[in-house]
C-alpha cells in the first residue's frame, strides 16, 4: 500500500500525465452499487420515526465557527494570500492549535494538503517564513495528482484507507483536479465534480477545502463571483469568499453555508511572516440558550466523569419529571452534537440484552 501511495505523488496533472488505463467515470458510490444493478434501482426510505430513533455520530467541527465536516470552496482573486491562509489552517489543524482566539478552537487531526501549484521547495520556503523551523508529522503534502476524470477520487479513497484519522483535505486548486478539457463548462459538470468531493467528505466525516478563483466581473452578491457556474456553489456545503485590496495588508472572509451561521471576518497579514491574524468580526454569532437537560447531564459528569445506565435510570437520577423514556432517547439523539461541542461530553447509546444503555463520558478539552 505504501508503494501505491508514493506513486500517487509521482503522477502528473493534466495533459502531461502518464498514460494509464481509462478509469470508469462513475463516482465511487455508483461504482460500488454497480456490482448489483438491482440495488441501484431500489429507492431506500426511512420513516420519521426511524430517523428520530436513530443515533448518528456527532460531526465535530474542524475549527469552531469556521470549518465543519463537508466540502467547502474558498474563492478569491489571484495572489491575495489564499495559499498562505490555507497553509496556516493546515498547520493549526495538524498541530491542534487554536486558529485565532477562543471562538476558533481547533480540533487536532491528520491533514492532507494537495499543493498542486507548488513544489516542495516552495512549500519549505513558505512554512519557514510563517512558522520558522517548526515541523509536523501530521501534515502531509502532495504536489501532483490525477484529475477527477483520471481517478482522483480513487487516489483519495486509497489514501484515507491508509490514514483514516485524516480530518482535513486541502485542494489547491480546483482547476488542477478538473484538468484540461475540451468540454464546455456546464452546470452539470461543475455540480458533479463538487458532489463527488461532497460524497467523499460525508462518507469519511472530514472537511475538504477547495481553493478556487473569482471572476473579475463585479456583482452585488459576492458568491456570484465564484468562477464557473452556479453548480459549484449549489453542490458545496459552504463557501468562503476572500477579498483584499491590492497593496493592503487587510483582508475579509465572507462565509455562508448549509449548517453554519453567515459571518464576515476581517483579517490582517503580518508583513514579516505573512501569517494571517484575526482583526474583528462584523457579525455576532448567535448562541443557543442552554438546554436544562444538557445542563443537568453536564453537572452530573463534572462529578462522575462517566455514567452508564438506562433511560429510566437517568430520569430517576436527574429527577426528570414529566418526560417519557422514548422522548428522552429521541432528545438525546438529536442533542448529541451539542453535548459534544458545547459541554465536551461524548454520548453513545448501545444494546445490552434487551435493555438500551446510555453512556456519557466527559472528554478532555
Amino acid at each position: 500500500m505504501m508503494n501505491k501511495m508514493m506513486s500517487a505523488q509521482d503522477a502528473a496533472v493534466g495533459a502531461a500525465a502518464e498514460q494509464t488505463p481509462e478509469v470508469d467515470k462513475l463516482n465511487i458510490a455508483e461504482a460500488e452499487a454497480a456490482v448489483n444493478p438491482a440495488d441501484r434501482l431500489s429507492l431506500q426510505t426511512e420513516t420519521l420515526n426511524d430517523v428520530m430513533d436513530s443515533f448518528y455520530e456527532p460531526r465535530e467541527p474542524i475549527i469552531d465557527n469556521l470549518l465543519y465536516p463537508g466540502t467547502y470552496i474558498l474563492a478569491g482573486a489571484s495572489k491575495i494570500g489564499k495559499s498562505f491562509l490555507v497553509a496556516e489552517i493546515a498547520f493549526h489543524v495538524a498541530e491542534g492549535r487554536d486558529l485565532w482566539n477562543e471562538k476558533y478552537r481547533t480540533k487536532q487531526g491528520e491533514v492532507l494538503y494537495l499543493a498542486l501549484e507548488d513544489d516542495l521547495q516552495r512549500i519549505q520556503t513558505r512554512y519557514s517564513k510563517m512558522f520558522g523551523t517548526e515541523g509536523s508529522s501530521h501534515l502531509h503534502f502532495a504536489t501532483a495528482s490525477k484529475t477527477v476524470d483520471e481517478g482522483f477520487l480513487y487516489q483519495l479513497t486509497e489514501y484515507l484507507i491508509v490514514r483514516p484519522q485524516t480530518s482535513l483535505i486541502i485542494i489547491d486548486t480546483l482547476q488542477k483536479i478538473r484538468g484540461l478539457s475540451n468540454e464546455t463548462i456546464s452546470y452539470s459538470k461543475d455540480y458533479d465534480v463538487i458532489t463527488q468531493m461532497k460524497n467523499l467528505s460525508d462518507k469519511n466525516n472530514l472537511c475538504i477545502l477547495i481553493v478556487h478563483h473569482t471572476r473579475k466581473q463585479d456583482s452585488e452578491d459576492c458568491f456570484e463571483k465564484i468562477s464557473g457556474t452556479n453548480g459549484l456553489m449549489g453542490s458545496a456545503d459552504a463557501a468562503i469568499i476572500m477579498t483584499r485590496r491590492r497593496g493592503s495588508s487587510e483582508g475579509k472572509l465572507t462565509i455562508t453555508g448549509r449548517d453554519q451561521q453567515e459571518q464576515i471576518i476581517h483579517i490582517e497579514q503580518d508583513p514579516k511572516t505573512l501569517v494571517w491574524g484575526y482583526k474583528e468580526s462584523e457579525t455576532t454569532l448567535w448562541q443557543e440558550e442552554d438546554d436544562p437537560l444538557l445542563l443537568k447531564i453536564s453537572e452530573m459528569l463534572l462529578l462522575e466523569k462517566e455514567w452508564s445506565g438506562t433511560a429510566t435510570g437517568l430520569i430517576e437520577k436527574l429527577r426528570l419529571d414529566g418526560i417519557a423514556v422514548n422522548a428522552l432517547s429521541r432528545k438525546l439523539n438529536s442533542k448529541a452534537s451539542d453535548l459534544c461541542s458545547r459541554y465536551s461530553i461524548r454520548y453513545s447509546p448501545s444494546r445490552r440484552s434487551d435493555s438500551r444503555i446510555l453512556t456519557f463520558k466527559l472528554m478532555e478539552k
